[in-house]
Formats: structure tokens, sequence, C-alpha cells
């Protein structure tokens, strides 16, 4: 009994000092809960390529005609969504090896394919290391070549897609700062927005190639708080390598990989309430990128085997946007435009593995308004798509060369109408 009081008096102490030392541990962590309701309510003057039952919207499809003549898909279309609804969860704790710890969470019910709308989806999940001038960032966040602070202020969801890079990844990111000026380095996997090819949209290609993407990116951007002023600089540069079939059509081991780079500049400055944004995107095999592009079969290197070798399409790309933003109110235009430039080498039998590879070009103008109340916020914005589709030749073969490029083509245009209603807490 004694040693049995003796014990206890030991082993108390140490576990009250523990308790109070988990609540000292726990007092340093800090927990900010965010996020919105957003309601999306649209009408298309024609059936589109879209995802999300309608709701990210990329472009108009192209005529199809029934044996009258009357085209199929001049159909409108109308429907009211709340899938874009988010919750953010943010996680600052104690220093680690010198540098400020944070954590951030943020998912919401887009769902990962058409038929799960509704479901939770994540969107960004990394922890970060912040010391005075270098950061690391470990987990899911935006593609490099999407830029935080220079991107699309659009209403609609797409965030002027498949006008600019749209993508989350898994990665890791290294940046470095020199007072104004930035360099960062990130070599990122893909998961939701993925590559596509002979077994269709899949991360396996990026996965069998046994590395992965990476990104260089400079960056200049300098806030003036007297002069209510910032000006934004930039230049990234991307490289990716996918192996596209493990075996070829007939079984033998196929290790050719398709090898892409892109390239994009941005822009922007803003001076007391009026600001301008440019974006500019030169690059090869975007399809992951959810702009147009891809890669296509160039030749039959072993007609034994059957390897086959592949080329790049290539993408340009440019959109530029006007704001004026006063205290309870934002007035913005969104302008872009991209254009089908072909693969690098000739294309084998017209095979395409890619998005848009019957698109010569795109453009898209959208006006909006932005009206806050405190933490309710309406939006009215108009948005209208063309595309330029290849036309058929008096055999039924779409008017292209042999690298792919479209020698004649035909514009559909689709106007959106959209009313955005949000709830910030």
């Amino acid at each position: 009994m004694q040693k049995f009081i003796i014990l206890l008096l030991l082993i108390v102490p140490l576990f009250v000092f523990g308790q109070k030392k988990e609540e000292t541990k726990a007092k340093l962590l800090t927990y900010k809960f965010s996020g919105f309701v957003k309601n999306d309510i649209f009408f298309d003057s024609r059936q589109t390529v879209a995802a999300r039952e309608g709701h990210f919207l990329l472009y108009p499809k192209s005529e199809s005609l029934d044996p009258a003549g009357e085209d199929i898909n001049a159909q409108p279309n109308f429907n009211m969504l709340s899938i874009q609804t988010r919750l953010r969860l943010l996680v600052t704790g104690p220093d680690v090896f010198g540098a400020k710890t944070s954590a951030f969470v943020e998912g919401a019910f887009f769902g990962s394919i058409g038929t799960d709308a509704n479901e939770f989806r994540l969107r960004h999940a990394f922890v970060k290391l912040a010391w005075t001038n270098t950061q690391l960032l470990i987990g899911q966040y935006w593609h490099p070549l999407f830029i935080t602070h220079v991107f699309p202020g659009t209403v609609s969801f797409n965030t002027g897609a498949p006008f600019t890079p749209f993508s989350r990844n898994p990665q890791i990111r290294l940046t470095q700062h020199f007072g104004d000026a930035s360099i960062t380095l990130t070599a990122f996997t893909q998961r939701d927005f993925a590559s596509t090819g002979p077994s269709g949209t899949s991360s396996m290609y990026l996965r069998n190639s046994a590395m992965p993407a990476f990104n260089f990116r400079f960056d200049y951007d300098n806030i003036n708080k007297e002069n209510k002023t910032e000006f934004v600089i930039g230049a990234s540069a991307n490289y990716k390598s996918l192996l596209p079939e493990l075996t070829t059509s007939i079984g033998y081991v196929n290790n050719e990989k398709i090898k892409s780079l892109s390239f994009a500049a941005y822009a922007k400055y803003q001076v007391a309430r009026f600001g301008i944004k440019f974006y500019g995107f030169y690059g090869q095999d975007a399809y992951n990128l959810t702009m147009i592009g891809g890669y296509a079969p160039h030749k039959v290197l072993d007609s034994f085997t059957g390897i086959t070798s592949f080329t790049p399409i290539k993408t340009s790309s440019f959109w530029s946007e006007l704001y004026y933003m006063n205290n309870n109110w934002q007035l913005g235009v969104f302008a872009g435009y991209s254009k089908n430039l072909g693969a690098v080498d000739e294309v084998l039998a017209n095979t395409f593995y890619s998005r848009g590879n019957n698109i010569d070009y795109l453009y898209r103008i959208s006006p909006r308004l932005i009206i806050n109340y405190g933490k309710f916020r309406i939006a009215p914005e108009i948005e209208y798509t063309a595309t330029a589709y290849a036309t058929s030749d008096n055999t039924g073969n779409i008017n292209r060369d042999k690298y792919g490029v479209i020698t004649d083509s035909k514009l559909v245009g689709n106007f959106r109408i959209l009313l955005g209603v949000y709830y910030f807490f």
C-alpha cells in the first residue's frame, strides 16, 4: 500500500505536467475557419463543352446537323447550381527549424467527375514553412503557371479557362525572395487535372515517366501603399515528360516519351481603384492545364514491334482584363484569345490525344458587375465565347494540314448570362 501511494505521488505530478505542456502547445495553435456559399444561375444560348452539368464552361459545341440541316446543338440551356460552395481551414502553429508554420485545407462540393457533383472535393491541402526570405510549400496547390496575383477576376468559375492555365497539383514549391523580386522552383505531379493519352485522361502517363514535371518562375511585385499602386511582372517556364504507352498495340514494350515545354509572361498594374492585367502563354501539350492542345503519334519507329514516337501540339493564348473597384462594387471586362498552332512534327494518321484538335482558334469577351453588401454579394456577368471549328472537304475529311493546323474554319458562338449570389463567412 505504501509503495502504491509513493508511485501515485510520483505519477500524478508527471501527468499534470504533461497535461499543462499539451495545453501550452495547444495555445500556440490557431484555427481560422472560413468559406462562402455560392449559387450560380446561368443561361446558355446553345449547347456547350463544359464540366459539371454545364457549370465549368470552356466553349460552345460545334454544329451538328440533322437530316433536315438543322443544328442540333443550337438548343439553349438553363441551370442553377450551388456546387462551388467552399470550406476553408487555416492552421498556424509553433515555429519549426526557425520557420513560421501553417497548414491550409480547402474544399468545395464540385465533385471529381460529372456524375458526383455535390460531393465534397479537395481543392488545396498543403503545409508551409516560412522563413524571413524563404518559403517551402508541400502539398496540393495551384499549378505554378496559374499566377495567384495575376488571374482573371471573372464571376464564372472557369476563371478565364481555356485562355489561361487552370490546374491544381500535388507539389513541392520553394520560393526565395529578394526584396520585391522572387524566384520559385516547383516539382509537381498530377491528380484532378491530368494528361490524356491512348487510355484516356489519367495521371499514369506522368507517373510512368518516373519523374515529376518542373517549373521555374520569376516574379516582381511592388506595392506602394502611399501612392496606392501595385506593379507586377513575371515569367514562367514549364517542363513535362509523359510515357503514353507501356506496350505497343501488339504487346511490345514502348519506352517512347513525349516531352513538352511551356512558357508564360504576365503583368499587372493597379493605381488606386483602376487596374489592368495581361497574360501571355505559348506551350506544348497544354491539355492538363484545361487549355486546347495535347499531343499526337508522329511516326512508327519499328514496323515489327509497332513502337511509335509522339509529337506535342503547340498552343498560344493571350488574355487581358480591365477593372475598376469602388468600396462596394466592381466593374470589369475580360478578353481572351487562343490559337491551335499544330504539332511540332507531322501527325500520323490524323490521330490526336488532345482537347480541341478540330479548333482553329477561339475568343471570349466577358463584362461583369460585382456588388457587395457586407458579407453578401450579387454578381451578374455576360460571357460571349466564339470558337472557329474546322470545316470538312467533299469527302468528309477535316480541313487541316499534315501538322494538324486547321486550314478552313467556321465560327460558332455562345452567350452565357450568369448571376452569382454569394455569402461569405
